[in-house]
């Protein structure tokens, strides 16, 4: 008889996603300590006697230093072992948040956010190229709405966790120190989750193994795909390229980066830009818009988490529906309710109305994060899983910064015209995220293996 009980199926759950179980707890851990700074950093900045103007420039260092490596730190995740990669990047972190506690001018704290984004760039496409290697194409959904999750659910707790510390024992230095242990810790969870396990004689590994919810990963190595086979292939085929029959029938193990140039990628990345159009806006204006319509500081922490707990809860189910039924449904339409909810908040005139919008539209995104990241490991070429995260997330770091700056201009003629933009500025990118996928998404661009040499 099958094991029904709470424990036989907690059993199953971890043995199915033991290979991704790694970076779900290390994405909770940072984020845990990343969230913790979130309702601080403006206030302790500012104690130190920087000025409005400089703290813009100051939290802008972080999506800008994002901007400018998350691309190559991409591009090297596929060209060498994930692994160091990630615990560097965690490393790097979490010394960028222990930093400002010992060096406190305006050009320190700009220089140690600067710290924080290339940690945060050589991290973050290692980790999701390999969620997307780790998985078949009818589980990626699932495994980004357990990532979404685990990412809220580090968001949501790290503030409570921040203000409980700041109150009872250190003021502002506790957020700073626990968010910087917990980045280091997570980077030492992963240099010992992650430890490559040698393949047994006959063993293969690479993008060809069984999907992880027929097998254990650990049977194939842990470092997803492996360095090794990756480089013994590329080696087989220049060795095959140089004879007379110079790989005829020989399919590359990494595509060419022009197969970037596909529809699933450039819907991805387009839907994702008009995402973090929205994102951006509500990073200047929101607490700025509750405390207008007579909001406490509390009740505006209240919001952000009524905002988080539908994503930490939906989110798994949310992908599973995804993985079900296709991505495309679920992008349209949590993109038009992010965009009808941008309207909706400006017939705001008390502070309860937007939290409860805001609840709403975080349903919305429970199901729209899993279908853009679904749709973009359709389109992602063989061997450059962590190349496409670092360009995705390089475009959605570049909308950040517009929408910031827009939103800041626009915040001084009208409070509402923040909200307007990214309205019509987001319903516009899924439109046309549309027009390029309507004759339907294809086939994962990984089982497409192109019989061009890969260029590096």
């Amino acid at each position: 008889m099958m094991n029904r009980s709470p424990s036989g199926r907690l059993g199953r759950w971890l043995a199915r996603w033991q290979p991704v179980l790694p970076i779900l707890v290390a994405e909770f851990m940072a984020m845990v300590g990343f969230g913790a700074l979130l309702p601080i950093l403006p206030l302790y900045v500012t104690e130190q006697g920087v000025d409005p103007a400089t703290l813009g420039i100051i939290v802008a260092a972080w999506p800008g230093a994002r901007l400018v490596a998350e691309p190559f730190f991409g591009w090297l995740a596929d060209r060498t072992s994930r692994r160091p990669l990630m615990v560097a990047g965690m490393v790097v972190l979490g010394v960028s948040l222990l930093l400002p506690l010992l060096f406190r001018g305006a050009v320190e704290l700009f220089l140690w956010r600067v710290l924080g984004g290339l940690g945060a760039a050589m991290y973050d496409p290692a980790a999701r190229g390999y969620l997307v290697d780790a998985t078949h194409e009818g589980e990626r959904g699932q495994v980004f709405g357990l990532y979404q999750a685990a990412a809220m659910g580090g968001i949501v707790g790290g503030p409570a966790i921040a203000a409980l510390g700041a109150e009872v024992w250190a003021g502002f230095a506790f957020p700073f120190a626990f968010g910087g242990l917990m980045c280091l810790a997570a980077g030492a969870y992963v240099a010992v989750a992650l430890v490559p396990r040698p393949l047994r004689p006959g063993q293969r590994s690479g993008p060809g193994r069984a999907p992880i919810a027929e097998t254990s990963f650990a049977e194939y190595g842990s470092d997803s795909p492996e360095v090794a086979a990756r480089w013994a292939a590329e080696l087989e085929r220049d060795a095959l390229r140089s004879g007379p029959s110079a790989g005829a029938g020989q399919a590359p193990a990494v595509a060419p980066l022009r197969t970037l140039l596909n529809r699933s990628f450039g819907a991805a990345v387009l839907m994702n830009f008009g995402l973090y159009l929205a994102i951006g806006v509500y990073e200047v204006v929101w607490s700025l818009f509750m405390r207008g319509l007579g909001a406490s500081v509390s009740w505006i922490g209240v919001s952000f988490v009524l905002f988080g707990l539908p994503i930490l809860l939906l989110a798994p189910i949310g992908g599973r529906l995804v993985d079900r039924f296709g991505g495309l449904p679920f992008a349209l339409v949590g993109g038009a309710s992010v965009a009808v909810a941008g309207v909706v908040y400006t017939f705001s005139s008390e502070p309860v109305f937007p939290a409860v919008v805001g609840i709403f539209e975080a349903s919305a995104n429970a199901f729209l994060g899993p279908a853009i990241f679904t749709i973009l490991a359709a389109g992602t070429p063989a061997g450059r899983s962590s190349t496409t995260q670092g360009l995705f997330g390089a475009t959605g770091t570049l909308a950040f910064i517009v929408s910031s700056l827009v939103a800041g201009a626009l915040l001084a003629v009208d409070v509402r015209y923040p909200f307007y933009f990214f309205a019509v500025a987001t319903a516009t990118c899924f439109g046309l995220g549309w027009l390029i996928l309507r004759g339907g998404v294809p086939p994962s661009a990984s089982r497409r293996l192109t019989e061009a040499p890969s260029s590096g």
